[in-house]
């Protein structure tokens, strides 16, 4: 049950502060160690160079990090960030184009590639368009401003009298110039400056309009648009042979006998790490089987009883993190109390196609595509797993068929530098199976959550307490030890111990404190650092279960206040932003409408994500059937406000996915599992939410704010949804739903 595997050497141990891992990118070459032991982080991992500079320029403050112009007017647009689905790069493709002034499709955008592209740490937490948005509609500005100043000076020309369009400058009298003639008279490897030139939202070209997806096509037309797509000339491909659960040692193998089988190149051995490699796909998954038959291993870690896990969660070795304490926590009010005790089972990232990647060790360089999240993470991992400096490794960002967060992308790859160096000169292309991303993944956290809440005389909330337990949400690359293969080597190398996120962004706390005014508050996080299962990032991270949590309570307190449940709300919010997109999404919703009944019920909820970023609202109407207990979402109705929109298709993509993720999360996904062993290790094992059962009206209403600044969409949604719609069952039931997720509970006979 412990977190390191087995018969670690402690020499090998290798990690950084804070729980940070952090490269530069190529054009300033400051080292992981100088940088992680001098610099202030931010959460994402990367160096913070200057705190006064907006988005990622803080730690990536050259322009021409972000915008080269070459003299034949070829305009390349870099970001650190990568496509995960989610119609991120067309959204940083807008705001670009916009602040160059010129059409989208005269840049050449370019994502993660740690030998091109700023390190932007990982693309997480909703901070695409939060962060390199930012960056690149301040660091674009400015680059066409020196372009100006350039041309102004060769012209001698007032700077207000010249215009630009289409990438060329021009004056009252006619004459004209391209951005790559007027770039030879500019450096752009100069720092932005905190003051970038300002532009009226209404004279926005590209920003606030829906643009097409450039990553569309591609994928509804067959092409090349995955990793899993990929094919290299003499292009080798490999399985892994994994033990049968973590800390299990391999005991023995007839390393000649799975040699001799058809198409099969090699075996790689190292220490308790097999990989099978053959000239075609076919080969090696036969040889694969074939070695799973002909290898012994050792039993390895037990697993707990699913039925007793949150009581683990409280006895496992932890550390408490107080999050909030104000007023005089813990003096009930004079009015009615409300208590509660809330859980949530693990959860698989399930995306639709198993981890994949290629590498390609040659002339000492050692090249991998990936679907990582975070190609200069991973870099650093690999540099230390395969014993090269990093400036001989290359990590080049390529799309895969679904992320959510921490899936199998950085283990994959790791697996495909590990075998691609003990075949130099060849590409070898790893491909998991199904079972690979099911048993070994990172799975989200369990957790557990207690919440006491009283109201004053009054009817208004009095006071507050809230504890929660979680096992990290935070496992990603802080050294080669938190990659999966580092485990099973010769000589392994342990994982970097388990630190939390920091707030305000915070981890399994996110969300965890209430965004209502509340005179009397206590908040406390129990980081659970010894675990049954690995468990690392998800979309939203604890913020599902929090504002879960919260808003159960909420509601239960409006009903003993007997106060409409967003009258109530309203009575706790000041935020003008926060009051609009309830008001909103009840106005839409037309709330309540109708009186919840039995087998029929009406839910709403309120957060805004990390209290920093997005702001949503959702009302739910659900229907539960009374025999068996099947939940049918009729109508959902959200508002959300995430500042200067770039793409209102786009952020309604995001929100609807949002919806309908939550809703399969919150109903029907757990990872199914008993002391032999995890057995969600197909579909038919780990239940989600089914066509037949998707919300059947979904209406998303936006809340623009011109001007500004970028807050993020892709997680907003996530823990409000999983709230009303706990809050409509609950109605329609008249039982209080804690446990997510819900449908386990067996509402047959409980409905009236």
């Amino acid at each position: 049950m412990s977190h390191s595997p087995d018969n670690i050497n402690p020499s090998r141990r290798a990690f950084l502060a804070n729980g940070s891992l952090i490269m530069a990118f190529s054009l300033l070459p400051l080292s992981f160690k100088a940088m992680a032991g001098s610099e202030e982080m931010d959460t994402l991992g990367t160096a913070i160079l200057d705190p006064n500079l907006p988005g990622s320029l803080r730690s990536n403050p050259y322009l021409d990090a972000w915008v080269r112009i070459d003299p034949d007017n070829h305009i390349t647009v870099f970001t650190g960030k990568v496509e995960l689905g989610t119609g991120v790069k067309t959204a940083l493709l807008q705001i670009a184009a916009d602040r160059l002034d010129v059409p989208p499709q005269q840049i050449d955008f370019i994502t993660a590639d740690t030998g091109l592209t700023p390190n932007e740490g990982y693309t997480a937490g909703s901070h695409s368009i939060f962060d390199s948005g930012t960056a690149l509609f301040n660091a674009a500005a400015q680059v066409r401003q020196l372009l100006l100043m350039a041309a102004a000076k060769l012209w001698k020309a007032p700077l207000a009298s010249l215009r630009t369009g289409k990438g060329t400058i021009s004056d009252d009298t006619g004459r004209q110039m391209t951005y790559g003639q007027a770039v030879a008279g500019v450096d752009l490897h100069q720092v932005a400056t905190e003051h970038t030139p300002s532009k009226d939202p209404k004279d926005y070209t590209e920003i606030g309009r829906s643009l097409p997806r450039v990553d569309i096509p591609a994928k509804v037309s067959g092409g090349v648009a995955y990793v899993q797509d990929m094919r290299l000339p003499g292009m080798l491909h490999a399985r892994v042979i994994r033990p049968p659960r973590r800390g299990s040692r391999l005991k023995a193998i007839d390393v000649e006998a799975i040699e001799k089988l058809p198409g099969v190149v090699k075996l790689v051995k190292n220490g308790s790490y097999l990989a099978v490699v053959a000239k075609d796909e076919w080969q090696a998954i036969s040889a694969m089987k074939a070695g799973y038959l002909a290898s012994q291993w050792g039993e390895g870690n037990p697993l707990p009883e699913p039925t007793t896990i949150f009581n683990l969660l409280q006895t496992l070795p932890q550390k408490r993190y107080p999050i909030a304490d104000k007023g005089t926590p813990g003096t009930a009010g004079s009015g009615p109390a409300y208590s509660g005790r809330q859980t949530r089972q693990y959860l698989m990232h399930g995306s639709i196609g198993p981890s994949c990647a290629v590498a390609w060790f040659k002339d000492g360089l050692l090249t991998v595509w990936t679907h990582t999240q975070g190609v200069f993470p991973l870099r650093a991992g690999l540099a230390e797993l395969v014993g090269l400096p990093a400036k001989q490794i290359r990590c080049i960002h390529k799309e895969g068929a679904g992320c959510y967060g921490h899936n199998g992308a950085d283990d994959v790859a790791a697996d495909a530098a590990l075998i691609a160096m003990a075949l130099p000169g060849q590409p070898v292309r790893v491909q998991w199976m199904r079972e690979d991303e099911n048993l070994w993944e990172p799975y989200s956290s369990a957790m557990l959550t207690e919440l006491k809440a009283s109201l004053d005389g009054n009817g208004k909330i009095a006071d507050w307490g809230y504890t929660l337990w979680s096992t990290p949400h935070n496992e990603r690359i802080v050294n080669a030890g938190r990659l999966l293969p580092a485990w099973l080597l010769e000589h392994p190398i342990a994982p970097a111990p388990p630190v939390p996120i920091p707030r305000p962004e915070g981890d399994g706390d996110r969300n965890s404190v209430p965004a209502y005014d509340i005179p009397s508050l206590k908040v406390d996080f129990n980081f659970v650092t010894t675990m049954p299962f690995r468990t690392s990032a998800m979309r939203s991270l604890g913020a599902h279960i929090n504002v879960f949590s919260i808003e159960s309570a909420i509601d239960e307190l409006a009903q003993k206040a007997s106060v409409d449940p967003v009258a109530f709300r309203l009575q706790h919010l000041s935020d003008p932003r926060s009051v609009a997109v309830v008001n909103k999404a009840a106005a839409e919703f037309g709330w309540p409408g109708k009186v919840s009944q039995p087998g029929q019920g009406y839910g709403f909820a309120f957060a805004r994500y990390k209290n920093i970023m997005g702001y949503c609202a959702i009302a739910v109407e659900v229907r539960v059937q009374r025999q068996t207990g099947e939940v049918s979402i009729v109508r959902v109705v959200t508002a959300v406000d995430v500042g200067q929109v770039v793409s209102p298709d786009g952020l309604i993509n995001q929100v609807q996915g949002g919806i309908v993720q939550s809703s399969s999360w919150s109903l029907y996904e757990q990872v199914l599992y008993d002391k032999q062993g995890v057995h969600s290790f197909d579909w038919s094992g780990y239940p989600i939410l089914r066509f037949p059962q998707m919300p059947l009206q979904v209406d998303v209403h936006i809340i623009n704010q011109p001007g500004e600044p970028f807050l993020g969409a892709a997680e907003i949604v996530q823990g409000p949804m999983a709230a009303a719609l706990g809050n409509a069952i609950s109605h329609a039931v008249a039982k209080r739903q804690l446990h997510l997720p819900m449908a386990r509970e067996g509402w047959q006979g409980s409905l009236y």
